[in-house]
């Protein structure tokens, strides 16, 4: 029933639409949630005495300390992790993410003219190189959105594969599926009890049929360029397939993009091990049919 040249030979060059590049509602969601804080230190821009009224703003309006961040392009959750070298003749790099929510106190002043004048927005500022900060802000929400992108591919096949699902459990009515199966969603939705093999398993899709009560548990992954992620994939996914047939579970791999003509070795282990692995194209030419009915 299966040819891994059929598979191999039939890979999407890409599945991203337009609207793939850029999510501008999460761009738009993410400036209005300071966009108050961004008016306010609009009034700083062409100021002569800058760094004085830099600090006098920031005493007045303590809260707009937290949209300074997202004005050097880095979130906030990355100051966590984030340490900044204060002195460049000890080279002592610091986390100094404090400045930005402790109550003001002479230190945090003088850090955060540090932060003013060497993250270059002292410059841009005085010198007005932006006329309003909610439209420059709007274009730094853009540029960071572009690091999403790895995450929208993996959303973008989870959604191209929930549309042939759909579709397959509208034409088979003794079907039904769930999307981020988790054991506990699988045992409230199905009363199908699943053991896993870590507590974070959470599976793309389940699929089960409601008479014959089979389930079947589906992974899915793009990959449009090469790495060692993709053998390690393959590795994991032969490991997955034994620990669910042992519980008379089967598992649907479902997988594709031009990457894998960099790993065919490990692929074509995978698949020879495994009962089900698929590209979207034998998706969409039927073949859940064959496996499922």
């Amino acid at each position: 029933m299966f040819d891994f040249n059929a598979l191999k030979n039939t890979f999407q060059d890409s599945i991203f639409a337009w609207d793939y590049f850029t999510d501008f509602e999460k761009v738009k969601s993410n400036v209005q949630k300071v966009k108050v804080e961004l008016n306010i230190l609009n009034s700083l821009i062409g100021e002569e005495d800058i760094e004085e009224e830099f600090i006098k703003l920031i005493k007045e309006y303590p809260k707009t300390r937290q949209a300074l961040p997202l004005l050097i392009a880095i979130r906030k959750d990355k100051l966590n992790d984030t340490s900044v070298i204060a002195n460049m003749d000890t080279l002592i790099a610091e986390n100094k993410k404090y400045i930005f929510y402790d109550k003001i106190d002479e230190e945090i002043e003088k850090e955060l003219l540090i932060f003013f004048r060497e993250g270059g927005l002292k410059d841009i500022f005085q010198n007005r190189y932006v006329k309003n900060l909610v439209d420059y802000c709007f274009g730094v929400e853009v540029g960071l959105d572009t690091n999403a992108r790895k995450n929208r591919t993996g959303t973008l096949m989870e959604n191209i594969v929930s549309n042939y699902l759909t579709k397959f459990c509208q034409k088979n009515k003794d079907f039904t599926y769930i999307e981020q199966a988790t054991q506990k969603k699988i045992k409230e939705k199905f009363n199908y009890r699943i053991k896993i093999d870590k507590n974070s398993r959470r599976f793309d899709f389940a699929l089960f049929n409601k008479i014959t009560k089979k389930l079947f548990l589906i992974e899915v992954n793009f990959y449009s360029g090469g790495g060692s992620k993709l053998k390690a994939t393959a590795g994991e996914y032969q490991y997955l397939y034994d620990f669910l047939k042992n519980q008379n579970i089967d598992f649907i791999w479902i997988t594709d993009g031009k990457g894998w003509l960099t790993a065919l070795n490990p692929l074509e282990e995978t698949f020879k091990h495994n009962d089900y692995v698929i590209n979207l194209k034998m998706i969409k030419d039927g073949i859940l049919n064959k496996i499922c009915i």
